[in-house]
């Protein structure tokens, strides 16, 4: 027998990279490389990630695998459960790279800073080139918004995804190539309605994929293996493939665009899915191509199918917001993540993780959060995040909480929208003031409030809404640093409205509040 073809390169492909048509592959030669993919325990322990988390990552890595088998690829691929497995990414690679011995390494960059260093810290312990390429699944390069940041104090998502819009040719007058389509760059003034008291009526039901073989098998693993880990498995139903991807956001485009926009940042009580397109996961694990994605949306508003406002709106979080993000991860990192610009020290409620509060909107948040590993964009931002922004939460604590949850966390994504955008911790760097509200906001845009014994309207007395209350609290608390922020003028003016007395009784009440739920452990 002839001794094995020695390997080139060994393609090194991770849980958020499951593309045939990655950079990694350009020039592959499945006569003289291999792919090399492992599931390691560290990715679920770093923080303590959910079940649904977990599960998305094995089961759609399991099934990229078989695609790579389908198309008679050498691959190397360890499971969880398998006797030789060695619990991280480096010492996994470490341990194959004895026994298969390739020339060089080859890898798209990945999406989160501590698996890159670990990876390069392997490469270079064994002496082997790491070619780390660029990742083609974004319409723009880290160093294309390095320099369009460069110079400025404050880096806003409205001037990025105009230049993006430009240099794409995306929603643009078909007369006026340099001219937005409608006139105008963003039409939130169209968007962002609630469901008033009615509430939403036949709502579309995304589709929910039944698992599969593969899928029932990574389900039973992560139930014997993480079985104290948040969440639960019952309701799994992501697309976990290139195919089922696809279908969902075809059915997206045709069922739930139309009406994307105009309800945006509504919540209704047991909805959890809405309008919106439940598509970050397949995104971020480059299941989906965002040009796909935004094509898919503008073809549907040309053809008469979606408005644009709904259309614009979609396309500005795919085109815009998603491409910001991660310009501000990889120029910001490592120190980004340390960043705690109003000094927030006090730890995560335990209801985080057991839903066990009354307020009614946290705990309709909390409760989808751990069904599914789902939660949209303003739950997210002005339920979950808020309170946590308002109580003190250190914001570190926070960014592990949203990477552990949700389905569609990868750090390049989920940091800069938890500390920047949520948490205010950079200090104004991603977002222009920091996203404070009362409890009128959530009474304004759900129907939460209706079955809750709080009053949003009270800051004080039993039936205080603690968001009201942590809201004012937070204004006295920050009130020196926030009156250099010109956009926090108005609420400033609403809390110098206040007397001694009504400022001392919110703080007493917001202390009491934080003492209650400090002692309430898991």
């Amino acid at each position: 027998m002839s001794a094995p073809q020695p390997i080139r390169n060994l393609i090194l492909v991770l849980g958020d990279q499951l593309d045939l048509e990655s950079s990694a592959f350009d020039g592959f030669d499945p006569a003289l490389d291999c792919v090399w993919m492992a599931e390691v325990e560290e990715e679920s322990q770093h923080v303590w990630t959910s079940k649904q988390r977990i599960a998305v990552f094995l089961s759609a890595m399991r099934h990229f695998a078989k695609a790579i088998r389908h198309k008679n690829w050498p691959l190397h691929y360890t499971r969880l459960d398998a006797v030789n497995n060695f619990g991280s990414l480096g010492l996994q690679l470490e341990a194959d790279l004895a026994q298969l011995r390739p020339s060089a390494l080859v890898m798209a960059a990945p999406g989160d800073w501590r698996v890159l260093q670990s990876l390069y810290a392997t490469a270079k312990k064994v002496n082997l080139q790491l070619d780390v390429r660029e990742d083609r699944h974004f319409f723009s390069t880290v160093r294309e918004f390095a320099d369009h940041a460069r110079g400025r104090k404050q880096v806003r998502l409205e001037y990025w995804y105009r230049a993006l819009r430009l240099q794409h040719g995306l929603l643009m007058d078909a007369n006026d190539p340099t001219a937005p389509e409608g006139g105008q760059w963003n039409f939130d003034a169209d968007n962002r309605q609630s469901f008033g008291k009615t509430g939403p009526v036949n709502l579309p039901l995304p589709h929910r994929f039944a698992p599969d073989g593969l899928t029932q098998e990574v389900i039973a693993l992560v139930n014997h293996r993480f079985a104290n880990h948040p969440g639960t498995l019952n309701s799994f139903g992501w697309p976990v493939n290139r195919a089922q991807a696809l279908q969902a956001l075809q059915q997206f485009i045709e069922q739930r665009l139309p009406l994307f926009g105009l309800y945006e940042d509504a919540m209704w009580a047991g909805e959890p899915w809405l309008y919106h397109s439940l598509l970050s996961v397949a995104l971020n694990l480059k299941l989906l191509n965002p040009r796909e994605v935004v094509a898919a949306a503008e073809v549907a508003y040309r053809q008469g199918a979606a408005p644009l406002a709904a259309t614009e709106g979609f396309i500005r979080q795919i085109l815009g917001w998603r491409e910001y993000v991660r310009g501000v991860y990889w120029t910001q990192m490592p120190s980004y993540v340390e960043r705690n610009a109003l000094d927030a020290q006090a730890a995560l409620p335990a209801f985080y993780w057991t839903c066990d509060t009354d307020m009614a909107c946290l705990r309709d948040a909390l409760q989808q959060t751990l069904q599914h590993g789902y939660a949209h964009h303003i739950q997210r931002l002005m339920v979950t995040g808020l309170y946590a922004l308002l109580f003190g939460v250190k914001p570190q604590a926070v960014h592990h909480w949203y990477l552990s949850v949700y389905v569609d966390a990868v750090e390049w994504v989920e940091l800069p929208n938890t500390l920047g955008m949520s948490q205010y911790a950079d200090g104004g760097l991603m977002a222009s003031k920091p996203y404070v509200a009362s409890g009128k906001y959530i009474q304004r845009m759900s129907n939460h409030c209706k079955g809750c014994r709080f009053d949003p309207a009270q800051s004080t007395g039993e039936t205080a809404c603690p968001y009201t209350t942590l809201y004012w609290d937070f204004l006295q608390r920050h009130e020196t640093s926030l009156t250099k922020n010109p956009r926090m003028g108005m609420q400033l003016k609403n809390l110098a409205r206040l007397d001694t007395a009504s400022r001392q009784a919110i703080a007493d009440q917001a202390q009491a509040h934080r003492a209650q739920v400090n002692a309430i452990t898991t």
